[in-house]
């Protein structure tokens, strides 16, 4: 009686194997894993531009400002931030020297890079955008002779060319931090 249990319980295993193949979905398929680059994409003028994900620290809408005198005219002025005072730059009046118009889709980028923090006034901004590092391209999209030198490269995607903004080129820039009018 022990021997036909096990033949039964043999020939069960063995039905049980034969139904599971039957209705298996198969090995997974070997998927090429492609390296992203994220960041926010942002609107300076007509100049597309996307900066890294870690160079950002908030994302606001236009606050109230406390105007700066002697300051040149693309400083907007200071905002009280949660109780920090945070200067607020133009960022097309910087580059462009034509201020923003401020509206509903205008927004502050609030990026620091040492000791230096700032929100930077932007027209518009996208979101997060996810690039694949091989979009990336170390050559700089058309834009102006001022705005081109705090770029680092860009990315094209979907026939869109996304200028790669630099908050350390920026910072580093005596011109924007020299931020008192010259007489």
């Amino acid at each position: 009686m022990n021997a036909v249990a096990q033949t039964s319980a043999f020939d069960l295993l063995k039905q049980i194997d034969a139904r599971s193949r039957q209705r298996a979905l198969g090995l997974p398929q070997k998927v090429e894993v492609r390296r992203t680059w994220t960041g926010v994409g942002f609107r300076v003028g007509d100049s597309r531009l996307v900066v890294a994900m870690n160079e950002v620290n908030e994302i606001l809408r236009y606050p109230n400002i406390t105007k700066v005198p002697s300051a040149v005219r693309w400083v907007k002025g200071l905002a009280n931030i949660r109780g920090n005072l945070l200067p607020v730059m133009d960022m097309r009046g910087f580059v462009e020297n034509e201020s923003i118009r401020v509206g509903k889709s205008s927004r502050v980028l609030v990026m620091s890079h040492g000791e230096l923090s700032s929100g930077l006034l932007v027209d518009e901004v996208y979101g997060m955008r996810h690039f694949f590092t091989e979009e990336h391209s170390k050559e700089v999209p058309p834009v102006s002779a001022k705005l081109k030198q705090y770029l680092k490269g860009s990315f094209v995607q979907n026939e869109i060319t996304w200028g790669v903004f630099s908050v350390e080129k920026l910072a580093q820039s005596s011109e924007f931090l020299n931020i008192a009018a010259r007489v």
